[in-house]
Protein backbone atom coordinates (compact mmCIF):
# COMPACT_ATOMS: atom_id res chain seq x y z
CA UNK A 1 0.00 0.00 0.00
CA UNK A 2 0.89 3.58 -0.42
CA UNK A 3 0.54 6.92 1.03
CA UNK A 4 0.58 10.10 -0.67
CA UNK A 5 1.70 12.45 2.39
CA UNK A 6 1.05 15.95 2.55
CA UNK A 7 4.08 17.36 4.45
CA UNK A 8 3.66 20.88 6.67
CA UNK A 9 6.52 23.28 7.11
CA UNK A 10 8.16 21.18 9.50
CA UNK A 11 8.56 18.38 7.64
CA UNK A 12 5.54 16.31 9.35
CA UNK A 13 2.56 15.12 8.09
CA UNK A 14 -0.27 16.94 8.82
CA UNK A 15 -4.19 15.62 8.91
CA UNK A 16 -6.81 18.33 8.73
CA UNK A 17 -8.99 17.02 11.96
CA UNK A 18 -8.98 20.71 13.74
CA UNK A 19 -13.03 20.72 13.16
CA UNK A 20 -13.27 18.09 16.05
CA UNK A 21 -13.45 18.82 19.71
CA UNK A 22 -10.09 18.22 21.50
CA UNK A 23 -11.41 14.88 23.12
CA UNK A 24 -11.88 13.45 19.30
CA UNK A 25 -8.84 15.04 18.39
CA UNK A 26 -6.68 13.56 20.83
CA UNK A 27 -8.18 9.87 19.49
CA UNK A 28 -7.74 10.38 16.06
CA UNK A 29 -4.18 10.73 17.29
CA UNK A 30 -3.82 8.16 19.10
CA UNK A 31 -5.10 6.28 15.92
CA UNK A 32 -2.27 7.84 13.79
CA UNK A 33 0.43 6.37 15.50
CA UNK A 34 -1.16 3.60 17.82
CA UNK A 35 -3.95 2.25 16.77
CA UNK A 36 -3.93 -0.64 19.46
CA UNK A 37 -4.97 1.73 22.24
CA UNK A 38 -8.56 2.90 20.84
CA UNK A 39 -11.71 0.85 19.88
CA UNK A 40 -10.97 0.99 15.94
CA UNK A 41 -14.73 0.88 15.50
CA UNK A 42 -16.02 3.63 16.77
CA UNK A 43 -12.72 5.62 15.14
CA UNK A 44 -14.09 4.44 11.21
CA UNK A 45 -17.07 5.51 12.27
CA UNK A 46 -16.53 9.19 13.48
CA UNK A 47 -14.58 9.50 10.75
CA UNK A 48 -17.58 8.16 8.09
CA UNK A 49 -20.46 10.48 10.11
CA UNK A 50 -17.59 13.57 9.99
CA UNK A 51 -17.11 12.43 6.59
CA UNK A 52 -21.14 13.12 5.83
CA UNK A 53 -21.24 16.47 6.66
CA UNK A 54 -17.90 18.37 6.49
CA UNK A 55 -16.33 19.32 2.96
CA UNK A 56 -12.91 20.10 3.93
CA UNK A 57 -12.67 16.27 5.82
CA UNK A 58 -14.16 14.54 3.40
CA UNK A 59 -11.52 15.00 1.03
CA UNK A 60 -8.71 14.84 3.91
CA UNK A 61 -10.27 11.63 5.09
CA UNK A 62 -8.54 9.02 2.89
CA UNK A 63 -5.02 10.05 3.93
CA UNK A 64 -6.03 9.45 7.23
CA UNK A 65 -7.67 6.37 7.14
CA UNK A 66 -4.85 4.89 5.28
CA UNK A 67 -2.14 5.78 7.91
CA UNK A 68 -4.27 4.01 10.01
CA UNK A 69 -4.10 1.50 8.51
CA UNK A 70 -0.73 1.44 7.94
CA UNK A 71 0.09 1.65 11.23
CA UNK A 72 -2.34 -1.01 12.48
CA UNK A 73 -0.80 -3.38 10.03
CA UNK A 74 2.58 -2.88 11.33
CA UNK A 75 1.93 -2.71 15.03
CA UNK A 76 -0.74 -5.46 15.38
CA UNK A 77 -0.59 -7.58 11.97
CA UNK A 78 -4.23 -7.01 12.09
CA UNK A 79 -6.91 -4.93 10.15
CA UNK A 80 -10.01 -4.19 12.35
CA UNK A 81 -9.88 -0.57 11.31
CA UNK A 82 -10.16 -1.31 7.40
CA UNK A 83 -12.83 -3.65 7.68
CA UNK A 84 -15.11 -1.41 10.07
CA UNK A 85 -14.36 1.11 7.68
CA UNK A 86 -15.67 -1.38 4.68
CA UNK A 87 -17.90 -2.43 6.78
CA UNK A 88 -19.41 1.46 7.27
CA UNK A 89 -19.16 2.48 3.65
CA UNK A 90 -20.92 -0.67 2.51
CA UNK A 91 -23.93 0.08 4.67
CA UNK A 92 -23.88 3.85 3.39
CA UNK A 93 -23.66 2.72 0.00
CA UNK A 94 -26.73 0.29 0.55
CA UNK A 95 -29.06 3.34 1.71
CA UNK A 96 -27.34 6.20 -0.93
CA UNK A 97 -30.62 6.61 -2.34
CA UNK A 98 -32.34 7.39 0.98
CA UNK A 99 -29.44 9.86 1.72
CA UNK A 100 -29.50 11.56 -1.52
CA UNK A 101 -33.22 12.17 -0.82
CA UNK A 102 -32.36 13.16 2.79
CA UNK A 103 -29.34 15.79 2.41
CA UNK A 104 -27.70 16.14 -1.33
CA UNK A 105 -25.13 17.86 0.53
CA UNK A 106 -24.73 14.53 2.51
CA UNK A 107 -24.57 12.15 -0.43
CA UNK A 108 -22.60 14.26 -2.30
CA UNK A 109 -20.04 13.90 0.70
CA UNK A 110 -20.71 10.55 0.59
CA UNK A 111 -18.91 10.36 -3.03
CA UNK A 112 -16.21 12.46 -2.68
CA UNK A 113 -15.76 10.37 0.46
CA UNK A 114 -15.69 6.58 -0.95
CA UNK A 115 -13.71 8.19 -4.29
CA UNK A 116 -11.31 9.42 -1.85
CA UNK A 117 -10.88 5.83 -0.34
CA UNK A 118 -10.58 3.94 -3.49
CA UNK A 119 -7.61 6.59 -4.95
CA UNK A 120 -5.92 6.34 -1.32
CA UNK A 121 -6.50 2.39 -0.40
CA UNK A 122 -4.08 0.00 -2.27
CA UNK A 123 -3.85 -3.91 -2.27
CA UNK A 124 -0.81 -4.71 -4.48
CA UNK A 125 -0.30 -1.34 -5.91
CA UNK A 126 -3.73 -1.63 -7.09
CA UNK A 127 -7.11 -0.03 -6.16
CA UNK A 128 -9.44 -1.90 -3.73
CA UNK A 129 -11.69 -4.76 -6.08
CA UNK A 130 -14.44 -4.38 -3.85
CA UNK A 131 -14.72 -0.44 -4.18
CA UNK A 132 -14.58 -0.27 -8.00
CA UNK A 133 -18.18 -1.55 -8.95
CA UNK A 134 -19.64 0.98 -5.60
CA UNK A 135 -17.76 4.08 -7.02
CA UNK A 136 -19.16 3.30 -10.14
CA UNK A 137 -22.77 2.73 -8.98
CA UNK A 138 -22.07 6.28 -7.44
CA UNK A 139 -20.92 7.88 -10.59
CA UNK A 140 -23.69 6.10 -12.62
CA UNK A 141 -26.31 7.75 -10.08
CA UNK A 142 -24.86 11.77 -10.52
CA UNK A 143 -24.96 10.69 -14.10
CA UNK A 144 -29.08 9.97 -14.25
CA UNK A 145 -31.19 12.80 -15.72
CA UNK A 146 -32.40 14.38 -12.76
CA UNK A 147 -28.56 14.84 -10.85
CA UNK A 148 -27.78 16.30 -14.37
CA UNK A 149 -30.13 18.93 -13.54
CA UNK A 150 -28.39 19.65 -10.33
CA UNK A 151 -24.74 21.97 -10.73
CA UNK A 152 -23.33 20.12 -7.37
CA UNK A 153 -23.99 16.89 -8.53
CA UNK A 154 -22.87 17.41 -11.79
CA UNK A 155 -19.95 19.10 -10.45
CA UNK A 156 -18.50 16.55 -8.14
CA UNK A 157 -19.57 13.59 -10.91
CA UNK A 158 -16.61 15.55 -13.08
CA UNK A 159 -13.89 16.02 -9.71
CA UNK A 160 -14.32 12.51 -9.25
CA UNK A 161 -13.61 11.57 -12.36
CA UNK A 162 -11.13 13.85 -13.04
CA UNK A 163 -9.34 12.24 -9.66
CA UNK A 164 -9.69 8.44 -10.15
CA UNK A 165 -11.46 7.70 -13.92
CA UNK A 166 -8.40 6.65 -15.15
CA UNK A 167 -7.71 4.10 -12.34
CA UNK A 168 -11.74 3.15 -12.74
CA UNK A 169 -10.88 2.71 -16.64
CA UNK A 170 -7.98 0.61 -16.14
CA UNK A 171 -10.22 -1.81 -13.70
CA UNK A 172 -13.61 -1.75 -15.72
CA UNK A 173 -13.43 -0.34 -18.82
CA UNK A 174 -16.75 -1.71 -20.08
CA UNK A 175 -18.60 0.27 -17.04
CA UNK A 176 -16.71 3.27 -17.93
CA UNK A 177 -17.85 3.41 -21.88
CA UNK A 178 -21.63 2.84 -20.49
CA UNK A 179 -21.30 5.98 -18.10
CA UNK A 180 -19.72 7.71 -20.83
CA UNK A 181 -22.27 7.00 -23.30
CA UNK A 182 -24.77 8.15 -20.60
CA UNK A 183 -22.64 11.59 -20.29
CA UNK A 184 -23.14 11.83 -24.02
CA UNK A 185 -26.71 11.80 -24.11
CA UNK A 186 -27.41 13.84 -21.32
CA UNK A 187 -25.62 16.86 -23.20
CA UNK A 188 -27.06 16.03 -26.43
CA UNK A 189 -30.25 15.22 -25.28
CA UNK A 190 -31.38 16.77 -22.06
CA UNK A 191 -33.38 19.98 -22.29
CA UNK A 192 -32.68 22.71 -19.17
CA UNK A 193 -29.39 21.46 -18.32
CA UNK A 194 -27.21 24.85 -16.90
CA UNK A 195 -24.62 26.82 -19.08
CA UNK A 196 -21.58 25.21 -16.10
CA UNK A 197 -22.88 21.79 -16.59
CA UNK A 198 -23.16 21.65 -20.01
CA UNK A 199 -19.40 23.09 -19.70
CA UNK A 200 -18.36 20.08 -17.20
CA UNK A 201 -19.82 17.82 -19.43
CA UNK A 202 -18.29 18.90 -22.29
CA UNK A 203 -15.06 18.88 -20.67
CA UNK A 204 -15.21 15.98 -19.23
CA UNK A 205 -15.90 13.77 -22.33
CA UNK A 206 -13.28 15.51 -23.96
CA UNK A 207 -10.53 14.25 -21.00
CA UNK A 208 -11.54 11.16 -21.31
CA UNK A 209 -11.32 11.13 -25.11
CA UNK A 210 -7.61 12.75 -24.92
CA UNK A 211 -6.84 9.56 -22.48
CA UNK A 212 -7.48 11.39 -19.41
CA UNK A 213 -5.14 14.88 -20.48
CA UNK A 214 -5.87 18.13 -20.99
CA UNK A 215 -5.54 19.00 -24.90
CA UNK A 216 -4.30 22.42 -25.73
CA UNK A 217 -7.81 23.04 -27.48
CA UNK A 218 -9.68 22.29 -24.57
CA UNK A 219 -7.72 24.34 -22.81
CA UNK A 220 -7.91 27.30 -24.67
CA UNK A 221 -11.79 26.47 -24.56
CA UNK A 222 -13.03 25.50 -21.72
CA UNK A 223 -10.57 28.41 -19.10
CA UNK A 224 -11.25 31.60 -20.27
CA UNK A 225 -13.14 34.14 -18.33
CA UNK A 226 -16.08 33.17 -16.33
CA UNK A 227 -18.74 35.18 -14.47
CA UNK A 228 -18.04 34.65 -11.31
CA UNK A 229 -21.86 34.01 -10.49
CA UNK A 230 -21.00 30.49 -12.31
CA UNK A 231 -18.33 29.37 -9.65
CA UNK A 232 -20.03 29.56 -6.68
CA UNK A 233 -18.46 26.23 -4.98
CA UNK A 234 -20.54 23.63 -3.94
CA UNK A 235 -21.40 22.41 -0.28
CA UNK A 236 -18.93 19.30 0.03
CA UNK A 237 -16.97 19.27 -3.44
CA UNK A 238 -13.21 20.23 -4.35
CA UNK A 239 -12.35 23.36 -5.75
CA UNK A 240 -13.89 23.61 -9.08
CA UNK A 241 -11.47 24.42 -11.91
CA UNK A 242 -12.14 27.60 -13.32
CA UNK A 243 -13.96 26.47 -16.46
CA UNK A 244 -14.53 29.51 -18.91
CA UNK A 245 -17.71 30.46 -21.14
CA UNK A 246 -16.97 29.19 -24.66
CA UNK A 247 -16.83 32.58 -27.84
CA UNK A 248 -20.12 31.24 -28.47
CA UNK A 249 -21.88 31.73 -25.75
CA UNK A 250 -24.47 29.54 -23.69
CA UNK A 251 -24.56 26.51 -26.25
CA UNK A 252 -28.05 24.99 -27.24
CA UNK A 253 -28.82 21.33 -25.82
CA UNK A 254 -26.99 19.21 -28.04
CA UNK A 255 -24.44 22.04 -29.47
CA UNK A 256 -21.37 21.03 -29.78
CA UNK A 257 -18.33 22.94 -30.44
CA UNK A 258 -16.47 22.64 -33.68
CA UNK A 259 -13.29 21.21 -32.20
CA UNK A 260 -15.75 18.40 -30.33
CA UNK A 261 -17.68 16.96 -33.22
CA UNK A 262 -15.62 13.99 -34.14
CA UNK A 263 -15.46 13.13 -30.28
CA UNK A 264 -19.23 13.71 -30.08
CA UNK A 265 -19.88 11.04 -33.03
Amino acid sequence: MLLKPVMGETGKEEYKIQSFDSETQKLLKTALKDPSNVDLEKVANIIVDQSLKDSVFSKEAGRICYTIIQAESKQVGQSIFRRSLLNRLQQEYKDREELRTRSLQAWICYVTFICNIFDYLRVNNMPMMALVNPVYDCLFRLAQPDSLQKEEEVDCLVLQLHRIGEQLEKMNSQRMDELFSLLRDGFLLQEGLSSLSQLLLLEIIEFRAAEWKMTDAAQKYYYSETPSSMLAAPACTQPVPQLGTPATGQLATGEVPEHMEVIMK
